[in-house]
């Protein structure tokens, strides 16, 4: 049961505000911090910026987050339930903790993985607990652990997965509102003005970047968010994978290449299509906008269409994101000729 609030309105409009101050504030004291203890990342052959910056700004997002989100959650209508919400804060905790210690130092893949699966798994269960079978805890802790990850993958250029983020976060807020589930559209909300607050900073030319902390919660997050909506109505999962799509089509195709490459695929690298971009001469800026223009244009009317039509929101989802993979194939192309133009040349 909800708690009853005298007014949710103006309850919801502070967790928002809450949300982007303290994180506003906390990715300031982050540069100074990162910049005192040597947190910097230093341009390579494997990075996309010019000098060194400080990293882990996204500690801010992660506060944000945490004094906004599971307040909407418990104590806006309909709440998913303490336990979830629980499991959910503590999984948030859990996955930041560990990327601050990758931010401060270069941690073995093993203990971070070890980490994700164990939050993401208490996160599933309490889940899934509220679904028809808790045996939906085990595809749901497979797409959690990969969103995690793709998440810090895409995290590798100015204002790229801070963009992502606030996008995400709005647009699922306006579909949760839409389907009755307002405290999890305003916990979206939250998540859309915590990325606000240290988007300012990490915009081109970024001031800090979100680090492991950011990227890998963020990344939690949104599937929290999904799997939240999914166990509240099953349909709303295919509009929330269309608002994820980008990522998730950048991410795990440019993955499979480097796999059937033969590639080391779990090392860094520059392949992702926005990596290859930025190479070819685009700034940052129109990168990060690029995507944007293709969820505002793309996305968002085929989530709309899933949205108020379930019948065919499957489709609606396969259509968008085939469209997505024939554009990505398409930019890899045109990346490929104009290198060839310029070796020729």
């Amino acid at each position: 049961m909800s708690l009853s609030l005298p007014d949710p309105h103006v309850f919801a409009a502070g967790c928002l505000l809450v949300a982007f101050l303290v994180s506003f504030a906390s990715v300031r004291a982050a540069i100074a911090y990162a910049h005192r203890k040597g947190m910097l990342d230093v341009p390579g052959q494997r990075r996309s910026h010019s000098v060194p910056t400080p990293r882990g700004g996204g500690i801010g997002i992660v506060i944000g987050t945490l004094v906004g989100m599971p307040a909407a959650l418990l104590l806006l209508p309909p709440s998913p339930g303490a336990g979830v919400v629980g499991a959910f804060t503590v999984g948030v905790i859990a996955i930041a903790a560990i990327g601050w210690l990758d931010d401060h130092g270069s941690l073995p893949i093993k203990p971070r993985l070890l980490i994700q699966v164990a939050a993401t798994l208490l996160f599933c269960v309490a889940v899934s607990s509220h679904t028809a079978s808790v045996w939906w805890a085990v595809p749901l802790v497979l797409a959690g652990v990969w969103c995690i990850n793709l998440h810090n993958f895409m995290d590798g250029i100015d204002g790229m997965a801070a963009i992502q983020a606030m996008f995400f976060g709005g647009a699922t807020a306006l579909v949760a509102a839409s389907a009755g589930a307002y405290g999890i559209g305003i916990a979206a909300a939250a998540l859309d003005a915590a990325a606000l607050g240290f988007w300012w900073f990490n915009r081109s030319p970024a001031r800090i970047f979100m680090g492991d902390v950011g990227s890998a919660t963020v990344g939690f997050i949104v599937f929290a968010l999904t799997a939240m909506l999914w166990a509240w109505r099953t349909d709303l999962l295919w509009p929330e994978l269309i608002l994820s799509s980008v990522f998730v089509i950048d991410a795990t195709l440019t993955l499979l290449v480097r796999i059937l490459r033969g590639a080391r695929w779990y090392t860094p690298h520059r392949e992702h299509l926005y990596q290859w971009l930025v190479r070819r001469g685009e700034t940052h800026t129109r990168v990060a906008t690029g995507y944007l223009v293709w969820n505002l244009f793309v996305c968002v009317p085929s989530a709309w269409i899933a949205l108020r039509h379930p019948a065919v929101a499957p489709a609606c989802c396969g259509v968008a994101y085939l469209l997505g993979a024939a554009a990505w194939r398409t930019g890899k192309r045109s990346c490929l000729r104009r290198r060839e133009r310029h070796v020729s040349a």
